[in-house]
């Protein structure tokens, strides 16, 4: 079964074939009127030439011409052309002056025929004997140019039909191309981190009114939901963070006072731990601030490519002091509409990722290019990688793999660059760099 894409295909697709059953019908229409009314003149010239011809015994030249002209006289038969040939095609009698040699049997005549008073007609030539033919000749058409007429009816009657249903497509595909707009509109702002978005609903109700208030009440309970789950993920960090800090306090407060090596080994091993707790809680307060789209008010037009050399320039001790080596390619300016410190801390933490997860040695590259209108950033290592299958765990909050869960770290710098690039409408995709990953970043242009 075919499938329609789009509102437009579905649209034309039904125009069209509303248009050739339209002009079909019309078609077979008039065909069939035209071979009924052909059918009922045949009936009727056949009987009069019959009655005209009489039996064989009375068909003499005088007798038709005679019976001719006794017909062309009478009501029913004055609308009825004669015409009565010897064997050498010579006129003996009858009401038109001059036609076509016809074949014998029935036949169309038309204005081409030059009779005159008939414009569309049947003709019915039959052989009376003695080397004579009588033709028989009724028009199809009560008036001059019936036909024409007929087919002016046709063409008004089903046009306007026509234009009547393109008129009604039109105003339900623009209808419902404004309905979806708004749906899509809304959409987009909720991805946008606007979630107190909701589709209009128009005060006149109808079915359209209905569905609108539907969605917005699955978007209010989504909203409810995340919420929750947002409000329960930061309350936690939040209420965390302070105990943690107290604790660390006293930690380091207790290294202070430590008495044995020992003991000042566990308390320093212990102040870390806390360390890193706090930096994980505040990943994830990050996060949620990034998630939620206030920082897009705060966009302006910069330019990637001048952002990352500055990014690349700034790093490139500390990826020299890890023994790997750094390489930035840029293909020239590439302007775009965004946070300036969140895109800086975007390319930190993926150069920071590199290093974290490659041995010494590793070959680390900066690409920016443009296409159309999305600037293209990509980031790839010649390091271990990460299959395919593991590709969506190293994106997802406290996602570790199995080859890095001994490693540092707590499973939120993708997470963290992801919630930054939907911040900005883009995608990311981590790739096989065959060696190593490739980290693949479009953004659209300011």
């Amino acid at each position: 079964m075919m499938r329609f894409r789009s509102l437009r295909a579905l649209t034309l697709a039904f125009v069209l074939a509303f248009l050739v059953a339209t002009i079909g019908t019309g078609f077979a229409i008039h065909t069939v009127t035209q071979q009924t009314i052909e059918r009922l003149v045949d009936r009727r010239i056949e009987a009069v030439s019959d009655e005209v011809a009489g039996t064989f015994g009375d068909r003499s030249p005088e007798e038709l011409v005679r019976r001719i002209n006794a017909a062309t006289q009478e009501r029913d038969t004055g609308d009825i052309g004669f015409l009565l040939l010897d064997t050498d095609g010579r006129r003996l009698g009858g009401n038109i002056a001059k036609l076509r040699r016809l074949p014998l049997g029935f036949s169309t005549v038309a204005v081409k025929d030059r009779i005159a008073g008939l414009s569309a007609g049947r003709a019915l030539v039959r052989d009376v004997g003695r080397g004579m033919t009588l033709t028989t000749i009724a028009e199809t058409e009560p008036f001059d140019d019936y036909n024409a007429a007929r087919v002016r009816i046709y063409l008004l009657g089903f046009g306007s039909i026509v234009l009547i249903v393109i008129a009604g497509m039109l105003v339900f595909v623009v209808t419902i191309r404004r309905r979806i707009g708004e749906m899509r509109r809304t959409v987009e702002a909720i991805i946008d981190g606007d979630m107190a978005r909701r589709v209009p609903i128009h005060p006149s109700g109808g079915e359209f009114a209905q569905q609108a208030m539907a969605f917005n009440r699955m978007l209010d309970r989504i909203s409810e939901l995340m919420a929750s789950i947002s409000n329960v993920s930061n309350d936690i960090a939040h209420d965390l963070r302070t105990p943690l800090a107290r604790l660390k306090s006293q930690l380091a407060l207790s290294l202070r006072r430590a008495e044995t090596d020992a003991q000042r080994d566990d308390l320093e091993a212990a102040v870390a731990m806390s360390d890193e707790l706090l930096e994980m809680f505040a990943a994830m307060l990050r996060i949620a601030e990034v998630e939620g789209g206030d920082r897009r008010a705060a966009f302006a037009a910069l330019d990637l490519a001048a952002l990352a050399d500055e990014v690349a320039t700034m790093m490139q001790p500390v990826v020299a002091d890890g023994d790997r080596t750094m390489t930035l390619d840029t293909a020239g300016p590439a302007e775009i509409l965004g946070d300036r410190h969140l895109l800086g801390q975007m390319l930190v933490n993926l150069i920071e990722n590199a290093l974290r997860h490659t041995p010494p040695g590793t070959r680390i590259e900066i690409g920016i290019a443009t296409t159309g209108r999305t600037a293209m950033l990509t980031v790839t290592d010649t390091g271990p990688g990460i299959p395919v299958d593991q590709r969506k765990l190293a994106l997802r909050r406290f996602g570790r793999l199995d080859a890095s869960r001994h490693d540092e770290g707590h499973g939120l710098g993708l997470p963290l660059i992801q919630a930054i690039v939907r911040l900005h409408r883009g995608t990311i995709a981590l790739e096989d760099a065959a060696p190593g990953l490739r980290v693949v970043i479009a953004l659209p242009e300011g």
